[in-house]
């Protein structure tokens, strides 16, 4: 008797959607790993810590307290009202928690916002570098991803020029990071005003300012877009704690904005997935109201690793990197060692075969820039302990050796 299996009928959507590159290398690097190979993978935006512990502490209070109930749609009304204070406190920001609304991570707040705002063929403004993501949910969308191209010479930040000039009339939204994913470069007040002047001249242009890495900067103040008034109401500042408070486990997000922004939020977060974890947003509260040392220390060991690694890479011959201002990776520019040839003579013509030999010749798995919309760099994540960073470096410098003209 012989059996035949279906093959599996998707949508034309889910068809044409990428994986995740991060993601993917990471799962990667966990199986060759389980096979036995020697691997470092550099790949995961994820703090090497622990939760600090009042904020597990409160987490296990809300169990006992019996916080193991549905919580409304928007999230418990104490953690926006938290949330709110944080943003007055902080970022100068006048909200109130009919402002807020919390989700299963910033990634589903950045999901929600570009489905309520934007329609199939609106257009959608990117600075690249960008988070692999952005792209994703524009797709998803259906709407038109508008590039715009920066480099090492800018920063990787756009200027108010070339926002000005990708600016249409079909123009739905910009987003935006700073710190950024997968730079590290931080926008100055200077820099968002010029891009403010731009905004102020197209009213129909919403913006996502995401400041998931808002505790991790080195020197440089950290400024909200939303803090300029003129453009307020039409910026959506999205963050969370996953960076800042070592709770990527936890999936906690949250928006800041105008109420009718929240309200169809809310609207669409009530058919996917209702409200985040109730005990989980019991210890974000704590973490926001909580003991700050923790976030502290980790942000001074982050900068130690930066230092470190930016000495280290700046001493491989061909590797073009500039120092961050903020979150945990560096973005260096790879160009000198594209069209080269590995060992057994393939030719090197993309940083996604540049990190597939790196994996296999010296076991270091790297995040190709083909991800984050750039064709000659790759991601270095620091959220790992000096000695696997000084050790990555090594393999890095010895598989780039390798390569031959």
């Amino acid at each position: 008797m012989s059996t035949t299996t279906a093959s599996l009928y998707t949508s034309e959507l889910i068809s044409s959607l990428e994986e995740s590159a991060t993601l993917a290398i990471s799962k990667k690097v966990r199986e060759l790993k389980a096979e036995g190979r020697d691997v470092i993978g550099l790949t995961l935006g994820e703090p090497d810590f622990d939760t600090p512990s009042h904020i597990r502490e409160a987490a296990k209070q809300a169990l006992d307290d019996g916080y193991t109930h549905y919580p409304p749609v928007a999230g418990l009304n104490e953690l926006r009202e938290a949330i709110a204070a944080k943003l007055q406190r902080d970022n100068g920001l006048s909200y109130t928690a009919a402002n807020v609304m919390v989700s299963t991570g910033a990634k589903q707040s950045l999901y929600n916002v570009v489905q309520c705002l934007v329609n199939p063929g609106d257009e959608v403004i990117i600075p690249a570098p960008f988070w692999v993501s952005y792209s994703a949910m524009v797709h998803i969308a259906r709407a038109k991803l508008v590039q715009i191209d920066t480099g090492i010479d800018s920063a990787y930040k756009m200027s108010a020029g070339q926002l000005e000039a990708a600016i249409t009339p079909n123009t739905r939204l910009l987003m935006m990071s700073t710190p950024s994913n997968p730079t590290g470069s931080m926008y100055s007040r200077a820099d968002l005003a010029a891009l403010v002047e731009v905004l102020e001249r197209h009213p129909q242009v919403y913006v996502i300012c995401d400041e998931i890495y808002e505790l991790l900067t080195y020197g440089q103040e950290h400024v909200s877009l939303a803090s300029f008034a003129s453009i307020k109401d039409r910026v959506i500042t999205v963050n969370g704690f996953s960076k800042g408070f070592a709770m990527t486990g936890w999936r906690l997000g949250y928006i800041a904005a105008a109420e009718p922004i929240i309200d169809v939020c809310e609207k669409l977060q009530g058919q996917i997935t209702s409200g985040a974890n109730a005990f989980a947003m019991k210890g974000a509260i704590s973490a926001l109201t909580g003991d700050m040392q923790p976030s502290e220390d980790m942000r001074l060991a982050f900068l130690e690793r930066r230092n470190l690694l930016y000495d280290q890479l700046r001493a491989i011959d061909g590797v073009e990197v500039i120092m961050p201002d903020g979150a945990f990776y560096f973005y260096p520019d790879m160009k000198a060692f594209l069209g080269k040839k590995a060992p057994d003579g393939t030719v090197i013509n993309t940083t996604d075969a540049l990190c597939l030999y790196l994996i296999d010749e010296v076991g270091l798995a790297l995040v190709p820039g083909e991800a984050f919309g750039t064709k000659s760099h790759v991601r270095i994540s620091y959220a790992y302990a000096p000695a696997v960073l000084s050790d990555a470096v090594q393999r890095l410098a010895t598989g780039l050796g390798r390569l031959t003209d």
